[in-house]
């Protein structure tokens, strides 16, 4: 059962559903052992869990930190493509983690995105052609105590000037 915290009023659609259920069995992320438990049909809301258990779990007894960093690895790269469409690029560009407390029951991440954020973006792009974005996720039990802080940063572009910027690189270094 999911904590209180995790409920939401978005809805899941059959496309959303589809995609959390090939994503929970794509190797790269069964992996990590986490499982997507919740995607909303507009891709601005994703729930996520991470138990402890053979695959995640430490030498001490705790959840992996690496588990703890892959398992909250792709979500906000794939909601803004998702979101933005094909008419923008989107890549995570780095990501830091800062451990809080051992997490030695199972943890929740939630990720969401407002209006307001992806206008944000968008007004960004459409004034320099590109922006970077820092994105923030907490891991948290089931009585809401953060385990870990993840921080993630997000390269988005307008697509005709990350082609452009490409094939000015890569002509670049042809005439080196």
């Amino acid at each position: 059962m999911k904590p209180s915290f995790l409920q939401t009023t978005r809805k899941e659609s059959a496309s959303t559903w589809r995609f959390r259920q090939l994503m929970n069995w794509y190797p790269m992320y069964f992996g990590t052992g986490g499982k997507i438990l919740f995607w909303s049909g507009d891709s601005r809301e994703v729930h996520i869990r991470l138990r402890r258990n053979l695959w995640t779990y430490n030498y001490v007894g705790t959840i992996f930190g690496g588990s703890l960093f892959s398992a909250g690895d792709p979500f906000y790269m794939l909601m803004l493509l998702r979101i933005l469409g094909n008419q923008y690029v989107v890549w995570d560009k780095s990501a830091s983690i800062q451990f809080r407390k051992p997490g030695r029951q199972t943890l929740y991440a939630r990720f969401e995105l407002t209006e307001e954020k992806i206008e944000h973006i968008r007004q960004e792009v459409a004034a320099g052609g590109k922006t970077e974005q820092t994105f923030t996720l907490d891991w948290v039990d089931e009585n809401g105590v953060v385990h870990a802080k993840l921080e993630r940063l997000c390269y988005i572009a307008d697509r005709r000037f990350y082609e452009q910027r490409k094939n000015d690189r890569q002509q670049t270094r042809l005439y080196r």
